[in-house]
């Protein structure tokens, strides 16, 4: 059986009971998980914003039931199953732009954190098949998505847990690189995380971010409508907590978090009619779909009328079915060190 307890004020962070158990145990155990809420319910400020797990059981094995507060990040886009499809799509178009010099030698450490529903992880792998990847998330949905890539024999060396990537489980000096792609727009502590990826890193290891810039985005023919609705989703994600420009920042946030950074390069796209097949690519599969992802938080916050919000979707989309359409994004990758102690 499963049990959801959502504390008051914070629906996106929630107790879990998972139990298979008889009611002469564990019923005390609920009792006490009923007990935890209905306290948090009458003082807020019981539990800081990130509590550790609680973990309650009747000794070992099925038997347990286990009360926990769910990690969770809010995430702009969510967690549909159109969401994983462009995130999948996103990484197909995006391989040859992004990882290029990305390739870890036989059997390094590599750690992807954030990895998602595994859109990047299936180039990380082909790039580099005979490293050791643990792949992480906050997001039990999305790690289900990516373990489906485990049937095939090329993953047999690929790990997918969860975690946070604010307080990962892993002991000092882990991994020998880190990967992080479209992960630090989403998180409300971004050198937070920089740190704490730092820490599971081996001295003289490599960090390798790679982030957009939806500042960057620009394209023809503009229309004022198709505008509000690109800005209704920045005004969505910055209303979060997080930046989606955060690619242009990413030399400065390594090196608060105490990085040396090797480069930092932007990987820019244009396309026009004369590459039919980008165009509709980045318009149709990338960004119309992140604009609609994010259309709920778009038009309960007001961010954006609705007739303004639906013309903006139409004419972004127009930017692929003219001759005179054309469209340019920029993203960031920078490449770091830890030092040597």
């Amino acid at each position: 059986m499963r049990f959801e307890i959502v504390l008051p004020h914070d629906p996106g962070n929630r107790l879990l009971a998972e139990v298979a158990f008889d009611f002469r145990v564990h019923l005390p155990v609920l009792i006490l998980c009923r007990a935890f809420r209905l306290f948090y319910a009458r003082n807020e400020t019981a539990l800081p914003a990130r509590a550790a797990p609680i973990t309650v059981g009747h000794g070992g094995g099925a038997g347990n039931l286990i009360c926990e507060r769910n990690v969770h990040m809010a995430y702009v886009h969510g967690y549909s199953e159109r969401e994983t499809q462009r995130l999948y799509e996103q990484a197909d178009i995006l391989e040859d732009i992004l990882h290029p010099g990305t390739a870890y030698p036989a059997g390094a450490r590599v750690l992807e954190a954030g990895c998602g529903v595994g859109g990047q992880t299936r180039f990380l792998v082909k790039r580099s098949p005979d490293a050791l990847f643990t792949c992480v998330d906050v997001s039990e949905k999305s790690l289900a998505t990516a373990r489906r890539l485990k049937a095939q024999a090329e993953f047999s060396h690929v790990a997918f847990q969860r975690e946070d990537i604010h307080r990962l489980s892993f002991a000092d000096q882990t991994f020998d690189h880190v990967f992080v792609c479209f992960v630090l727009e989403h998180l409300d502590d971004p050198v937070g995380a920089l740190v704490e990826l730092k820490r599971v890193l081996a001295p003289g290891g490599t960090i390798t971010v790679i982030e957009g810039d939806h500042g960057s985005c620009f394209w023809h023919p503009e229309t004022p409508a198709s505008v509000a609705a690109w800005n209704g989703l920045i005004t969505a994600q910055r209303n979060l907590g997080h930046d989606p420009n955060i690619g242009r920042r990413l030399t400065p946030l390594l090196t608060e978090a105490g990085y040396d950074v090797q480069k930092c390069q932007p990987a820019w796209l244009y396309a026009d009619r004369l590459k039919p097949a980008l165009r509709d690519g980045m318009v149709d599969h990338i960004i119309v779909p992140m604009v609609q992802s994010a259309e709920p938080q778009i038009l309960t916050d007001r961010l954006v009328s609705k007739d303004v919000y639906e013309q903006g979707v139409r004419d972004l989309s127009r930017v692929d079915m003219v001759d005179e359409g054309t469209f340019f994004y920029t993203w960031f990758k920078a490449v770091a060190t830890k030092r040597q102690e």
